[in-house]
């Protein structure tokens, strides 16, 4: 096999191009074979195979720089760069990240794991490069897909000034702009960057406008030659605000690529270079399903089916109480950053599409948006994942709670998600969240409770947030439901000796660990906290009042959260109360399952029982 020559950084350059193709074909078989198992980003991954050959062959690693937009798309760059045995190991707790690392390999430049970031990293870098005098070559890879954020356009804005080399890689999977491809647009391209070409129009420019009237006869041919190319050149937009546009180029075609990638060294300037690939090249399951095959589990080769069968997770709870919320309240919107199906909205977007926005990965947009649509009258419903809200942190404290307006937000991916890693840890919403005044916070114990939030919140007239975690949503608890009161917990058992008072997924943690200090002769009360802002005061003075020792338990660091809330509280009581926080610790958290990190951070129910004898509060 081909694939056996790859060991190390470099290698590629080393393999007889006759094999280019082969060696695409089983870069794309291993991919596939290793992530049915592992899980893992395979349809972004096994689009960029050539395109990632081309830029190991066009570059020099690690002295010249790849910024990888998300990094989702890496897996042959990690191949390339002689990882390929940690495939066995992907995403899974001490093993291979799914995303670029600077401590994994010499040749990840830049930590990356959220969308829009390449350019201005790779502006940064540049800058760096020109400081120092030396001349390594900087690349940034984004997608079409993360153009849509508004960060990027901030950086091309930025990037249009420069006077020194930048090449940026446009990775566009869309296949609606095939047309683009074709043979006149390889020709107007080849003539628009050539060196004779470039020279001949400057000399010709300054020509004319030293002649009388000059200006206005450059003006003219400038309106007239930009009208006819408006219509003929694709990537107008780019070059009219200062960037030079090379394009499109066969994303698959590796010779092309490396050919335009020389051609835009050549610029002292920041160059596009428009490639064209294909999600999902290489596995049918993956061209039908592209958005399943994103972010896939463990799966079926030959079917693509998942390996094992996933019961009710709280996206589809969400997803069920969107569309009931649809049908009996026509004020009701359902705003999502580029994740219908990520966040449960397909549905909602199929039965209501015209009260169904996706704004595109423009999450500060999405919120300000909602914003306007609250002002106008009606209740937005605004879905995106813990991590990716926290990019929106400013329009939420200015455009929504300064204002005090009714937006609801459904944050996805609450708490650890495990295999996606530190970019994708949903651990911080409760802290950030937390510091800005109007807003409501709540997090249900179970699915039925997901639903009673959601209705309440949408009762009242002002910012609530309900934070709920990834996967299987807990079926227990069924027997308590007490309605919602705002600001108000629930309790579910009272003992004596310890009260646990937990938030959100840590109720069912709390349960098994009630079991565990039980077999140890320990009563123990349980308190549904439900609100985390505010703070049900009544609910704490009682467990402070009535207990030894009071254990707050959260998914969230411990800064800033529900815990840190209570002790500031409880502080004020004159109660001979231990009280003891359960949280995540102030850092970041790697890669693995939700299982393992639990029981790595001692969140788990033997963790939180391990915690609190330690403290021997008898």
């Amino acid at each position: 096999m081909v694939l056996d020559e790859i060991k190390n950084i470099n290698d590629i350059k080393k393999v007889d191009p006759a094999k280019y193709k082969a060696l695409a074909e089983e870069i794309r078989q291993f991919l596939i074979e290793k992530i049915s198992k592992t899980g893992g980003h395979l349809g972004a991954n096994l689009g960029a195979v050539e395109l990632t050959m081309a830029l190991h062959l066009f570059l020099d690693l690690p002295k010249d720089k790849i910024v990888w937009d998300v990094g989702h798309q890496s897996y042959t760059h990690k191949i390339l760069t002689g990882r390929k045995d940690g495939f066995d190991h992907l995403r899974s707790y001490g093993g291979m990240a799914g995303f670029p690392k600077t401590n994994e390999s010499e040749c990840d430049s830049f930590n990356t794991g959220h969308s829009s970031t390449s350019i201005s990293a790779g502006l940064g870098m540049v800058a760096a490069r020109d400081l120092r005098g030396s001349d390594e070559t900087i690349v940034s890879v984004i997608g079409d897909g993360s153009l849509t954020g508004g960060m990027a356009y901030e950086a091309l804005n930025n990037a249009s000034k420069l006077e020194t080399n930048f090449i940026i890689v446009l990775n566009d999977n869309n296949m609606s702009i095939s047309e683009n491809v074709g043979g006149v647009n390889k020709y107007l391209n080849a003539i628009r960057t050539s060196d004779t070409y470039m020279d001949i129009k400057d000399g010709i420019y300054y020509k004319i406008k030293d002649l009388p009237s000059g200006d206005k006869v450059v003006d003219s041919v400038r309106r007239a030659k930009s009208s006819l190319k408006q219509l003929v050149v694709p990537g107008m937009f780019f070059e009219d605000m200062g960037l030079t546009y090379l394009g499109p180029v066969d994303g698959h075609d590796i010779n092309a690529m490396v050919k335009a990638f020389k051609e835009a060294r050549k610029r002292k300037k920041a160059v596009i270079v428009h490639v064209m690939t294909q999600k999902g090249r290489g596995y049918e399951p993956a061209l039908r399903h592209p958005a399943r095959f994103h972010g896939t589990s463990p799966f079926d080769i030959e079917t693509g089916i998942p390996s094992k069968p996933s019961k009710a997770a709280y996206t589809d709870i969400f997803s069920t109480v969107m569309t009931k919320l649809g049908a009996r309240d026509p004020r009701v919107c359902a705003i999502t950053a580029a994740m219908p199906d990520g966040t449960g909205l397909k549905r909602f977007r199929n039965m209501y599409p015209e009260r169904f926005f996706d704004v595109g990965i423009a999450e500060e947009h999405a919120v300000t948006f909602a914003a306007g649509l609250a002002k106008g009258g009606y209740r937005p419903i605004v879905a995106i994942y813990s991590s990716f809200l926290q990019r929106a942190y400013d329009q939420i404290l200015h455009d929504v709670c300064l204002q005090n307006l009714p937006v609801i937000f459904a944050i996805d991916r609450a708490g650890i998600v495990g295999a996606d890693g530190e970019t994708h840890q949903g651990i911080f919403d409760l802290s950030y969240l937390n510091t800005i005044p109007n807003m409501n916070i709540m997090a249900p114990k179970n699915k039925w409770e997901l639903s009673d939030m959601m209705k309440f919140a949408l009762q009242n007239d002002r910012p609530f947030a309900i934070r709920y975690p990834r996967g299987e949503a807990y079926a227990g608890l069924e027997e308590f439901r007490a309605p919602m009161e705002y600001g108000k917990a629930e309790l579910l058992y009272a003992e004596g000796d310890i009260c646990l008072v937990a938030v959100g997924s840590m109720v069912k943690t709390a349960i098994e660990v009630r079991e565990l200090l039980r077999d140890r002769g320990l009563k123990c009360s349980i308190v549904n906290a439900r609100f985390v802002k505010p703070i049900d005061e009544f609910a704490i003075s009682w467990a402070a009042s009535n207990h030894r020792v009071v254990v707050t338990m959260e998914e969230n660091v411990l800064t800033g959260g529900f815990g840190q809330s209570v002790r500031e509280y409880m502080d004020t009581l004159n109660e001979n109360c231990k009280l003891i926080n359960v949280a995540l610790p102030d850092d970041y958290i790697e890669h693995g399952s939700v299982a393992t990190l639990k029981k790595e951070l001692k969140i788990d129910a033997e963790g939180v029982c391990d915690i609190i004898l330690a403290a021997r509060p008898f």
